[in-house]
Protein backbone atom coordinates (compact mmCIF):
# COMPACT_ATOMS: atom_id res chain seq x y z
CA UNK A 1 0.00 0.00 0.00
CA UNK A 2 1.69 3.67 -1.07
CA UNK A 3 1.17 5.57 2.35
CA UNK A 4 -0.65 8.79 1.86
CA UNK A 5 -2.50 7.26 -1.38
CA UNK A 6 -5.98 7.96 -1.82
CA UNK A 7 -8.95 7.02 -4.08
CA UNK A 8 -11.27 9.47 -3.06
CA UNK A 9 -11.48 11.41 -6.32
CA UNK A 10 -12.61 7.59 -7.85
CA UNK A 11 -15.95 7.44 -8.99
CA UNK A 12 -18.78 5.61 -7.51
CA UNK A 13 -18.72 1.73 -8.12
CA UNK A 14 -21.79 0.35 -10.62
CA UNK A 15 -23.53 -2.13 -8.88
CA UNK A 16 -23.24 -4.57 -11.69
CA UNK A 17 -19.15 -4.55 -11.61
CA UNK A 18 -19.21 -4.10 -7.55
CA UNK A 19 -21.02 -7.67 -7.41
CA UNK A 20 -18.89 -9.21 -9.85
CA UNK A 21 -15.49 -8.10 -8.42
CA UNK A 22 -17.28 -9.30 -5.12
CA UNK A 23 -18.01 -12.57 -6.18
CA UNK A 24 -14.42 -13.55 -7.22
CA UNK A 25 -12.79 -12.48 -3.90
CA UNK A 26 -15.68 -14.08 -1.78
CA UNK A 27 -14.59 -17.05 -3.59
CA UNK A 28 -10.89 -16.51 -2.40
CA UNK A 29 -12.72 -16.53 1.20
CA UNK A 30 -13.64 -19.92 0.31
CA UNK A 31 -10.95 -21.00 -0.42
CA UNK A 32 -9.00 -19.42 2.40
CA UNK A 33 -11.49 -20.89 4.54
CA UNK A 34 -10.45 -24.61 3.04
CA UNK A 35 -6.85 -23.59 3.80
CA UNK A 36 -7.45 -22.54 7.16
CA UNK A 37 -9.67 -25.78 8.30
CA UNK A 38 -6.78 -28.12 6.50
CA UNK A 39 -3.55 -26.62 8.26
CA UNK A 40 -5.25 -25.69 11.07
CA UNK A 41 -4.08 -21.91 10.89
CA UNK A 42 -5.66 -19.57 13.23
CA UNK A 43 -6.09 -15.62 12.31
CA UNK A 44 -7.21 -12.55 13.68
CA UNK A 45 -8.39 -9.60 12.15
CA UNK A 46 -8.70 -6.50 13.88
CA UNK A 47 -11.21 -3.84 12.29
CA UNK A 48 -11.04 -0.12 14.09
CA UNK A 49 -11.83 3.35 13.16
CA UNK A 50 -14.09 6.31 13.44
CA UNK A 51 -18.06 5.65 13.71
CA UNK A 52 -19.49 5.47 10.51
CA UNK A 53 -16.32 4.42 8.74
CA UNK A 54 -18.33 1.14 7.27
CA UNK A 55 -16.98 -1.16 9.71
CA UNK A 56 -20.23 -3.49 9.56
CA UNK A 57 -20.84 -3.10 5.71
CA UNK A 58 -17.23 -4.71 5.09
CA UNK A 59 -17.17 -7.33 7.74
CA UNK A 60 -20.46 -8.53 6.58
CA UNK A 61 -18.94 -8.61 2.79
CA UNK A 62 -16.21 -10.61 4.21
CA UNK A 63 -18.76 -13.27 6.00
CA UNK A 64 -21.70 -13.40 3.98
CA UNK A 65 -20.79 -16.64 1.93
CA UNK A 66 -18.29 -18.67 4.02
CA UNK A 67 -18.73 -20.96 7.13
CA UNK A 68 -19.58 -19.03 11.18
CA UNK A 69 -17.43 -22.36 12.04
CA UNK A 70 -13.90 -21.01 11.00
CA UNK A 71 -15.35 -17.30 10.33
CA UNK A 72 -16.33 -15.76 13.90
CA UNK A 73 -17.17 -12.39 14.39
CA UNK A 74 -16.55 -10.85 17.92
CA UNK A 75 -18.46 -7.55 18.86
CA UNK A 76 -18.17 -6.94 22.69
CA UNK A 77 -20.61 -5.33 24.61
CA UNK A 78 -19.34 -2.91 27.04
CA UNK A 79 -17.90 -4.54 30.00
CA UNK A 80 -19.69 -5.55 32.69
CA UNK A 81 -18.36 -5.13 36.31
CA UNK A 82 -16.71 -8.23 37.08
CA UNK A 83 -14.72 -8.11 33.34
CA UNK A 84 -13.79 -3.97 34.37
CA UNK A 85 -11.92 -6.15 37.27
CA UNK A 86 -10.31 -8.38 34.95
CA UNK A 87 -6.30 -7.83 33.06
CA UNK A 88 -8.07 -5.54 30.46
CA UNK A 89 -6.73 -7.47 27.54
CA UNK A 90 -8.45 -10.92 29.16
CA UNK A 91 -11.93 -10.77 27.82
CA UNK A 92 -10.74 -10.34 24.28
CA UNK A 93 -8.50 -13.58 24.62
CA UNK A 94 -10.99 -15.35 25.76
CA UNK A 95 -12.86 -15.26 21.99
CA UNK A 96 -8.76 -15.72 20.30
CA UNK A 97 -9.04 -18.83 17.61
CA UNK A 98 -8.32 -22.41 17.95
CA UNK A 99 -6.94 -24.25 15.33
CA UNK A 100 -8.83 -24.02 12.07
CA UNK A 101 -10.71 -20.64 13.02
CA UNK A 102 -10.69 -16.92 11.96
CA UNK A 103 -11.93 -14.77 14.19
CA UNK A 104 -13.00 -11.09 13.54
CA UNK A 105 -13.30 -8.26 16.38
CA UNK A 106 -15.50 -5.73 15.10
CA UNK A 107 -13.69 -2.85 17.70
CA UNK A 108 -11.18 -4.54 19.68
CA UNK A 109 -8.62 -4.03 22.66
CA UNK A 110 -8.11 -0.85 20.97
CA UNK A 111 -11.20 0.35 22.60
CA UNK A 112 -8.98 1.51 25.18
CA UNK A 113 -6.67 3.46 22.97
CA UNK A 114 -9.57 5.08 20.79
CA UNK A 115 -13.39 5.56 22.92
CA UNK A 116 -12.12 4.87 26.12
CA UNK A 117 -9.56 7.66 26.01
CA UNK A 118 -11.59 10.19 24.11
CA UNK A 119 -14.36 9.85 26.49
CA UNK A 120 -12.76 9.36 29.09
CA UNK A 121 -13.97 6.10 30.03
CA UNK A 122 -9.42 4.99 30.89
CA UNK A 123 -7.75 6.90 33.50
CA UNK A 124 -4.81 8.88 31.11
CA UNK A 125 -2.54 6.65 33.28
CA UNK A 126 -4.64 3.26 31.75
CA UNK A 127 -4.13 4.74 28.50
CA UNK A 128 -0.16 5.70 28.39
CA UNK A 129 0.31 1.98 30.27
CA UNK A 130 -1.53 0.53 27.28
CA UNK A 131 -0.34 2.66 24.55
CA UNK A 132 3.40 0.53 25.86
CA UNK A 133 2.27 -2.83 26.26
CA UNK A 134 -0.31 -3.24 23.09
CA UNK A 135 2.93 -3.96 20.88
CA UNK A 136 4.71 -6.31 23.45
CA UNK A 137 1.00 -8.18 23.76
CA UNK A 138 0.59 -8.63 19.88
CA UNK A 139 4.63 -9.61 19.51
CA UNK A 140 3.28 -12.04 21.91
CA UNK A 141 0.23 -13.02 19.67
CA UNK A 142 1.87 -13.62 16.66
CA UNK A 143 5.01 -15.48 18.09
CA UNK A 144 2.73 -17.60 19.31
CA UNK A 145 1.45 -18.74 15.87
CA UNK A 146 -1.53 -16.23 15.38
CA UNK A 147 -1.78 -14.55 12.20
CA UNK A 148 -2.70 -10.62 12.95
CA UNK A 149 -4.16 -8.41 10.57
CA UNK A 150 -5.28 -4.71 11.61
CA UNK A 151 -7.31 -2.67 9.52
CA UNK A 152 -8.16 0.96 10.06
CA UNK A 153 -10.84 2.45 7.89
CA UNK A 154 -10.62 6.10 7.45
CA UNK A 155 -13.78 8.06 6.59
CA UNK A 156 -13.49 11.58 5.91
CA UNK A 157 -15.31 14.75 8.10
CA UNK A 158 -18.16 15.15 5.58
CA UNK A 159 -18.95 11.66 4.56
CA UNK A 160 -18.76 10.57 8.48
CA UNK A 161 -21.60 13.86 8.53
CA UNK A 162 -23.35 12.54 5.37
CA UNK A 163 -23.94 8.76 6.82
CA UNK A 164 -24.96 10.59 10.60
CA UNK A 165 -27.66 12.44 8.55
CA UNK A 166 -28.37 9.30 6.57
CA UNK A 167 -29.45 7.40 10.14
CA UNK A 168 -31.17 10.19 11.36
CA UNK A 169 -33.27 10.46 8.39
CA UNK A 170 -33.69 6.87 7.15
CA UNK A 171 -35.94 4.53 9.75
CA UNK A 172 -33.81 1.90 8.22
CA UNK A 173 -31.05 3.50 9.60
CA UNK A 174 -32.02 4.85 12.63
CA UNK A 175 -31.25 1.47 14.46
CA UNK A 176 -27.00 2.27 13.84
CA UNK A 177 -27.47 5.61 15.99
CA UNK A 178 -25.77 4.60 19.28
CA UNK A 179 -24.88 7.32 22.02
CA UNK A 180 -21.42 7.13 21.04
CA UNK A 181 -22.45 8.98 17.82
CA UNK A 182 -22.64 12.28 18.15
CA UNK A 183 -19.72 12.57 21.08
CA UNK A 184 -17.86 11.39 17.79
CA UNK A 185 -18.80 14.14 15.87
CA UNK A 186 -18.30 17.18 18.20
CA UNK A 187 -14.77 15.37 19.01
CA UNK A 188 -13.45 14.78 15.67
CA UNK A 189 -9.52 16.12 16.20
CA UNK A 190 -9.73 14.48 19.74
CA UNK A 191 -10.20 11.31 17.43
CA UNK A 192 -7.88 12.17 15.32
CA UNK A 193 -5.15 12.98 17.84
CA UNK A 194 -6.06 9.17 19.49
CA UNK A 195 -5.70 8.27 16.20
CA UNK A 196 -2.23 9.37 15.99
CA UNK A 197 -1.13 7.98 19.18
CA UNK A 198 -2.69 4.89 18.49
CA UNK A 199 -0.72 4.26 15.22
CA UNK A 200 2.83 5.68 16.22
CA UNK A 201 2.98 3.44 19.26
CA UNK A 202 1.37 -0.10 17.38
CA UNK A 203 2.27 0.25 14.00
CA UNK A 204 5.19 -2.58 14.44
CA UNK A 205 6.79 -4.69 11.66
CA UNK A 206 5.37 -7.83 13.71
CA UNK A 207 1.91 -6.25 13.85
CA UNK A 208 1.14 -3.74 11.29
CA UNK A 209 -1.77 -1.54 10.57
CA UNK A 210 -3.21 -1.05 7.11
CA UNK A 211 -5.38 2.33 6.06
CA UNK A 212 -8.07 1.97 4.00
CA UNK A 213 -9.90 5.02 2.89
CA UNK A 214 -13.88 4.24 3.04
CA UNK A 215 -15.30 7.32 1.50
CA UNK A 216 -16.23 4.87 -1.65
CA UNK A 217 -17.77 2.07 0.39
CA UNK A 218 -18.13 -0.70 -2.24
CA UNK A 219 -13.95 0.25 -3.80
CA UNK A 220 -13.21 0.41 0.58
CA UNK A 221 -15.28 -3.44 0.76
CA UNK A 222 -13.08 -4.57 -2.74
CA UNK A 223 -9.91 -2.97 -1.37
CA UNK A 224 -10.08 -4.43 1.93
CA UNK A 225 -10.61 -8.03 1.39
CA UNK A 226 -8.33 -8.03 -1.28
CA UNK A 227 -5.58 -7.18 1.11
CA UNK A 228 -6.65 -9.14 4.12
CA UNK A 229 -6.33 -12.19 1.31
CA UNK A 230 -2.79 -11.60 0.26
CA UNK A 231 -1.34 -11.21 3.92
CA UNK A 232 -2.17 -15.10 4.33
CA UNK A 233 -0.31 -17.32 2.45
CA UNK A 234 -2.94 -19.79 1.06
CA UNK A 235 -3.65 -22.15 -1.11
CA UNK A 236 -6.23 -23.88 -3.42
CA UNK A 237 -6.73 -27.36 -1.10
CA UNK A 238 -8.14 -30.12 -3.56
CA UNK A 239 -11.18 -31.73 -3.39
CA UNK A 240 -13.03 -34.97 -4.50
CA UNK A 241 -15.53 -34.30 -6.99
CA UNK A 242 -19.03 -34.27 -5.89
CA UNK A 243 -21.88 -36.17 -7.02
CA UNK A 244 -25.41 -35.99 -6.82
CA UNK A 245 -26.64 -39.53 -5.42
CA UNK A 246 -29.58 -40.60 -6.35
CA UNK A 247 -33.11 -40.99 -4.18
CA UNK A 248 -33.47 -44.33 -2.53
CA UNK A 249 -37.11 -45.28 -3.43
CA UNK A 250 -37.12 -47.70 -0.30
CA UNK A 251 -40.08 -46.62 2.04
CA UNK A 252 -41.44 -44.40 -0.77
CA UNK A 253 -44.72 -43.13 -0.18
CA UNK A 254 -46.60 -39.85 -0.99
CA UNK A 255 -45.23 -37.31 1.28
CA UNK A 256 -46.63 -34.51 -0.14
CA UNK A 257 -50.42 -35.18 0.42
CA UNK A 258 -49.63 -36.49 4.30
CA UNK A 259 -49.28 -32.54 4.56
CA UNK A 260 -52.86 -31.86 3.39
CA UNK A 261 -54.91 -30.01 6.22
CA UNK A 262 -51.41 -28.91 8.21
CA UNK A 263 -50.74 -25.04 8.70
CA UNK A 264 -48.86 -23.18 5.78
CA UNK A 265 -48.16 -20.03 5.93
CA UNK A 266 -50.27 -17.32 3.38
CA UNK A 267 -48.41 -16.62 0.22
CA UNK A 268 -48.89 -13.03 0.01
CA UNK A 269 -45.40 -12.64 -2.17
Amino acid sequence: MKKGSNNGAKPKLGNKEYVKELRKLQVELCRLQDWVRVTGKRIVVVFEGRDAAGKGGTIRAITERVSTRVFRVVALPAPSDREKSQMYMQRYLAHFPAAGEIVIFDRSWYNRLGVEHVMGFATKEEHAEFLKLCPILEGYIVEGGIMLVKIWLEVSNEEQERRFRARIEDPLRQWKLSAMDFPSRIRWYDYSRARDMMLKATDTKVAPWYIVRSDNKKRARLNTIAHFLKQIPYKKVPKEKVKMPKRSMKGAYNDEASLKGRRFVAEKY
